[in-house]
C-alpha cells in the first residue's frame, strides 16, 4: 500500500509525456517531408503509435500470464515487463537526443521555407491559440475529430466487456478482436495517407471516411449479438480500418486549414479534444452497457458520430499550405504574426507579388 502514491505519480508522468508524443506525427511530417509525401509520412507516424498499441495487446498476456495461485510470481513478471519498458524507453530517449536533428538543412517545401523566415521571438503561443479558436473550420474539425477519436477510444476500452457479455468465457478472443481492430487501423492509416498525397482531397476524403466509420459502427452494433465470433472479427476489423484511418486525415486537414500556425499546436488541441470526448464517451457508454446492454452504448456512439458527419460537412476546405506549396502565380508568400483581431482572414498569410 505504501507504494501506491509512487505508482500513481509514475502514471501521471507517463500520461503527461503521452501528450507530447501524440502530437508528433503532423509536426515531423511537415518539417521533414515535401508536399507529395507529407500525408503519407504523417500516416506512418500514426501507424507507429498504433503498432505500439498492438504490441500492448500481445506482450502483456505473454509476459504476465495469469497465475492467481502464485502472487509473487505474478509480481515478478510484472516487474520484468515494467523494467523492459523502461529500458526500451531510455534507449529511445538517448537515440532521439543524439541521432535525430531538429530539422533538415534545407526546407522540404515552400510552406516550411516561409515559416522559417519568421523570427522565433515573433511567435506567441497564446496568440496562436487565439487564432486557432477564431478559425471556424478548425473549431468544427476540433469537435468532429474529438467525436470520432473519442468514440474509438471508448470502443477499444469497453471492447472486452462488450464481447464477454454476448460470448461468455471468450476473453482471449476479445483480445484478438482488439488486435484485429488495431492492425486493420494501421492499414487504413497508410492507405488514407497515400490517398491524400495523391489527390489532396482533404475534406472529401475526411467526410467519406467519417461516413464509412458511421456505417461500420452501425453494422458492428447490430451484428455483435448474432452469436458468430467470426462476424465480430470482420466487423471489428472494418470499424478499426476506417476509425483509425481517420486519425492522419484529421491531423493533415488541420494543418492545411490552420497554416501558418504551428502543427504542434493544432495537433495538440486535436488530441486534447479526443481525450475529453474519450473520457466522457467511455463513462457514458460503460454506464449504458452495464445498465442495459452493449447495443445501447454503441447506439449512443452512433448518434454522436452522425453529429460528427454533419460538422465535417460544414467545414470550409481552405487548403492554405497546399496553395503556398503550389506557388500559384509565382507569389511570394510570407507568414507574419497577428497584430489585429479585426481581420481574421489576414491572420494566417500575407501575400505579396514577387514582381
Amino acid at each position: 500500500p505504501g507504494r501506491y502514491p509512487l505508482t500513481l505519480a509514475a502514471q501521471a508522468v507517463c500520461a503527461v509525456a503521452q501528450v507530447f508524443i501524440l502530437g508528433l506525427p503532423s509536426r515531423i511530417a511537415s518539417v521533414w517531408f515535401g508536399p507529395t509525401e507529407v500525408s503519407t509520412a504523417c500516416a506512418v507516424a500514426v501507424l507507429g503509435n498504433q503498432l505500439g498499441t498492438a504490441v500492448g495487446f500481445l506482450l502483456p498476456p505473454v509476459l504476465v500470464p495469469n497465475t492467481p495461485n502464485d502472487i509473487d510470481l505474478m509480481a515478478h513478471n510484472i516487474s520484468i515487463m515494467f523494467y523492459g519498458t523502461a529500458i526500451v524507453s531510455t534507449l529511445l530517449f538517448f537515440l532521439t537526443g543524439v541521432v535525430f536533428e531538429e530539422k533538415p538543412k534545407y526546407p522540404p517545401s515552400h510552406s516550411q521555407a516561409v515559416l522559417q523566415t519568421v523570427p522565433p521571438e515573433d511567435y506567441s503561443y497564446k496568440q496562436s491559440i487565439i487564432n486557432l479558436f477564431r478559425n471556424i473550420p478548425f473549431v468544427l474539425l476540433l469537435i468532429s475529430y474529438g467525436i470520432m477519436t473519442g468514440a474509438f477510444y471508448s470502443v477499444s476500452t469497453l471492447l472486452n466487456q462488450m464481447i464477454v457479455t454476448h460470448y461468455e468465457g471468450e476473453e482471449v478472443n476479445a483480445g484478438r478482436i482488439g488486435l484485429t481492430l488495431v492492425v486493420a487501423g494501421m492499414v487504413g492509416s497508410i492507405i488514407c495517407g497515400l490517398w491524400l498525397d495523391y489527390t489532396k482531397t482533404y475534406k472529401q476524403t475526411t467526410l467519406i471516411v467519417y461516413i464509412l466509420s458511421f456505417i461500420g459502427m452501425l453494422v458492428f452494433t447490430f451484428t455483435l449479438d448474432l452469436g458468430y465470433l467470426t462476424v465480430v472479427f470482420v466487423t471489428g476489423g472494418v470499424l478499426g480500418f476506417f476509425m483509425t484511418g481517420y486519425l492522419p486525415l484529421g491531423f493533415e486537414f488541420a494543418v492545411e486549414i490552420t497554416y501558418p500556425e504551428s502543427e504542434g499546436t493544432s495537433s495538440g488541441l486535436l488530441n486534447a479534444s479526443a481525450q475529453i470526448f474519450g473520457i466522457v464517451f467511455t463513462l457514458v457508454q460503460g454506464k449504458l452497457t452495464t445498465d442495459y446492454n452493449p447495443r445501447a452504448g454503441n447506439l449512443f456512439l452512433c448518434a454522436w458520430i452522425f453529429v460528427g458527419i454533419i460538422l465535417t460537412a460544414l467545414i470550409k476546405s481552405d487548403l492554405r499550405r497546399h496553395n503556398v506549396n503550389s506557388g500559384i502565380m509565382n507569389l511570394d508568400v510570407k507568414a507574419v504574426p497577428v497584430e489585429s483581431p479585426v481581420e481574421p482572414e489576414n491572420t494566417a498569410l500575407k501575400v505579396q507579388s514577387a514582381l
